[in-house]
């Protein structure tokens, strides 16, 4: 019975998520502008939770990622010719790559000092995307990105973006899904809760964690190929590190290491100024007590992780929890 009413659930939400953009576009286009806005977002917020929250690494710059899955396919499809399908691939496999390049060095740091260096890699990304004008016309950004196509058929109204989100959004929590709760994801738990107990039961903590470094900038990259080709335009102004602070707020007030929790943040971040733009001069000391109190009273976010004693498959495992590394019980 359980099971069967979570399917109508799921059903109805699949539903109202394929009718959604006609009554918003009707009331006011800028609302499925904001819609989209929080697909992005969420597909950030999950790439970077796979990093923070399940991984447990100190990430400050993930718009890095963002801005060079942008940049890719800004680059590949103005000057190569190439469609936004294969660019977006492109672009995804580069902050994959990149991802795991900037793990190699840096991944035995931990928490600040991990930071610090992600943080020092975002404005590294911003200085080239400003002065590497030849390949991205410097602080001029690059204009004129084509809209998708397939089968002759042009995707230019927010409509028709708003599906391609929508379908980028649901194979990126899909994948994340089946990611962290499999064996991979109960290892990467195991890892952030205590490494030398992971080494000691056969689990390589580097290992891990450049994957996960890798499958984060994956899908931010992807994250950025379809905002690049949605705003027909990119600059290194859209990269900054406040834009990575935000994704990371997201991650924190929504819940780390948890999935509904990345949706949960994304919406709070990006509606909350929307709400606030009337108080334009005081909005980010709100959204800056906001966090502080989460941080205080609430640290796992909205929706923090859930105990879990079994992966995806079934297969039981240990997570530990609590303040005296208890055995965490149930399933999630």
């Amino acid at each position: 019975m359980k099971n069967t009413l979570m399917k109508y659930k799921y059903i109805i939400l699949i539903l109202l998520l394929l009718i959604l953009p006609f009554p918003l576009s009707r009331i006011n286009d800028y609302f499925l502008h904001i819609v989209i806005v929080v697909a992005v977002y969420s597909i950030l917020a999950l790439s970077l939770n796979v990093i923070v929250g399940y991984a447990g690494q100190f990430a400050l710059g993930h718009a890095a990622f963002y801005g060079i899955g942008a940049y890719t396919a800004a680059i590949l499809m103005t000057r190569s010719g190439f469609s936004f399908w294969s660019a977006i691939a492109c672009a995804a496999v580069m902050t994959g790559l990149c991802g795991f390049l900037l793990g190699l060095p840096v991944i035995r740091l931990k928490g600040d000092y991990l930071g610090i260096v992600t943080l020092a890699f975002g404005e590294i990304v911003r200085l080239f995307f400003v002065n590497w004008v030849p390949l991205t016309n410097g602080p001029m950004g690059i204009p004129g990105i084509p809209h998708p196509t397939i089968f002759g058929f042009e995707f230019t109204t927010r409509i028709n973006f708003y599906y391609i989100i929508l379908a980028l959004l649901s194979i990126t929590a899909f994948i994340i899904y089946r990611i962290v709760y499999s064996g991979f994801g109960l290892n990467l738990l195991t890892i952030r809760k205590d490494e030398s107990l992971a080494e000691s039961i056969g689990i390589r903590p580097v290992k891990y964690k450049l994957m996960a470094f890798s499958i984060g900038a994956f899908f931010a990259g992807i994250a950025g190929a379809f905002w690049a080709a949605y705003i027909s335009y990119i600059s290194p102004d859209a990269f900054k590190y406040m834009d990575s602070i935000n994704i990371l707020s997201m991650v924190v007030l929504g819940g780390t290491a948890s999935i509904p929790g990345s949706f949960l943040g994304a919406f709070i971040m990006v509606l909350t100024p929307e709400i606030l733009r009337y108080v334009n001069d005081y909005r980010m000391m709100v959204l800056g007590i906001v966090i502080v109190c989460m941080m205080i009273f609430k640290p796992s976010g909205f929706i923090g992780e859930k105990y879990r004693q079994f992966n995806f498959f079934g297969m039981k495992g240990v997570h530990l929890v609590g303040k005296n590394n208890e055995t965490g019980k149930g399933r999630s």
